[in-house]
């Protein structure tokens, strides 16, 4: 079993940034693929982006790429979401997710595990 938290989550200013991070406990995360994704208010949980067994492999949903960087420290067994360039449309609960097949998959059905959740707020 993998227990996933999430913190760095608040309020910021459209084109300000924002660092979430994803601490897991119970298990290593070296073995799993770990991803974020994000549910705004009447919104279905979408993908943001997903990170290999090493940094090497990511994957970003469109919307965020070139502003959002995903990346792990399997030392620390913790992962990272570096937010820049925040829009409001990026509102929205971020969550911290770990798969164990390998496949940096970008549907949130084919991951195993989830934390809770952290608010993230861009708003002037």
């Amino acid at each position: 079993q993998v227990q996933l938290v999430e913190s760095g989550g608040g309020l910021v200013q459209p084109g300000g940034s924002l660092r979430l991070s994803c601490a897991a406990s119970g298990r290593t995360i070296r073995g799993y693929v770990m991803g974020w994704f994000r549910q705004a208010p009447g919104a279905e949980r979408e993908f943001v982006a997903a990170v290999g067994w090493n940094s090497g492999r990511t994957n970003y949903a469109d919307p965020v790429k070139g502003r959002f960087t995903i990346s792990r420290d399997n030392t620390k067994n913790t992962i990272y979401l570096q937010m820049s360039s925040l829009k409001p449309e990026d509102t929205a609960i971020y969550f911290c997710a770990a798969e164990s097949s390998g496949n940096l998959y970008s549907s949130r059905g084919q991951y195993d595990y989830w934390g809770q959740g952290t608010q993230v707020t861009v708003s002037s």
